[in-house]
């Protein structure tokens, strides 16, 4: 089969699964032909799809869960305004755990307790377990054996992250604005009065200051060639 003709059925694969498809599944769509191609093709195919969008609004992307087409973070505004329903709104609070659980997992809520200085909500737990960001890994050895959180592959997809290397560093993470553009985090000090502060006790409206609103339709970056993902619902959760 030509090199030409596969391109233009992934195209199609991937325009109509909606969703990010690992390179088995993209396989598995060739079992009914004589001649399959082998993945070394499918990935020069992905290569030449990936670089004939190059300049449209859409962009082939390769995530956790494989690859996917999405609208690039430029024409997102526009594309929003088709949902009527706002899009969902997160506290700097409900953020800041989840990039705890990121960048130490795996990890338990009193850990994050003592690094932020202040108690964690259940609601904030809850919120980011239904999201599917976050998911029990295991549990600490110690009496009372308290969960340890870690995130999954839906986070990585969200984030458009390949894998959690492609996390930037803690130093080039100057505040929660560089994990996600889109969060659209205020400043520090625009925030002063509605965040918290590690002298401050915890308050039980936590989750619900400084609101804060995650478009529905998310674009970021990602490097880097990683092992091949699986086509199962969960990703690598622990480095």
């Amino acid at each position: 089969m030509e090199i030409e003709r596969i391109r233009d059925i992934l195209e199609a694969v991937l325009i109509a699964a909606g969703r990010p498809l690992s390179l088995d599944q993209l396989e598995a769509v060739f079992e009914g032909d004589e001649v399959r191609p082998p993945r070394s093709l499918l990935r020069e195919a992905l290569q030449r799809l990936e670089a004939d969008y190059e300049d449209r609004p859409l962009e082939l992307r390769r995530v956790a869960s494989g690859w996917r087409f999405q609208v690039r973070e430029d024409f997102a505004p526009w594309v929003q305004r088709l949902w009527e329903e706002k899009p969902p709104r997160y506290s700097r609070a409900l953020l800041e755990t989840l990039a705890l659980i990121a960048y130490r997992q795996p990890i338990t809520r009193g850990q994050i307790e003592e690094i932020r200085g202040v108690s964690v909500s259940s609601h904030i737990i809850k919120t980011l377990q239904e999201r599917e960001w976050v998911r029990v890994v295991g549990h600490l050895e110690v009496p009372g054996r308290p969960a340890l959180y870690g995130t999954t592959r839906q986070f990585l997809d969200y984030f458009n992250l390949k894998s959690l290397d492609d996390l930037p560093t803690l130093a080039e993470l100057r505040d929660l604005d560089a994990l996600h553009p889109e969060l659209n985090l205020p400043d520090p000090e625009q925030e002063a009065t509605g965040s918290e502060s590690a002298s401050e006790p915890a308050s039980g409206a936590e989750a619900d200051e400084g609101r804060l609103e995650v478009p529905a339709v998310a674009a970021g970056t990602a490097a880097g060639e990683p092992t091949e993902p699986e086509s199962g619902p969960e990703g690598p959760t622990l480095h």
